[in-house]
């Protein structure tokens, strides 16, 4: 079993990767600023591609966030819902989540 230590360092270095996306999607959306019709109208559909990545980076950011505060009052790795133990397995595959298996469904 990890130590709440240990998903915290793992969380916060998810935290800096999404930090260093969301960055990297911000200087991609405004690096285009192309003149010529057609390639606006491509990079219009890229920046819509670009927009959902930061909107899914942002939320799991969230999440991440709220699992940091559950860390500091002793409430992580308990369903917010039920607040049985979430599953070793379920923490390792999805560290941030707030919910157990069955509250999860």
């Amino acid at each position: 079993m990890k130590s709440d230590a240990k998903r915290k360092s793992e969380l916060r270095a998810r935290e800096a990767d999404l930090l260093q996306r969301i960055a990297g999607i911000g200087a991609e959306l405004e690096s285009h600023m192309s003149k010529d019709w057609e390639d606006m109208a491509t990079e219009r559909e890229t920046d819509e591609v670009l927009e959902d990545l930061g909107q899914s980076a942002q939320a799991e950011l969230r999440m991440i966030e709220a699992a940091l505060q559950r860390i500091t009052e002793d409430e992580y790795g308990f369903c917010v819902k039920c607040g049985e133990r979430i599953s070793e397995g379920r923490l390792d595959l999805l560290p941030a989540t707030p919910f157990c298996q069955n509250c999860a469904n």
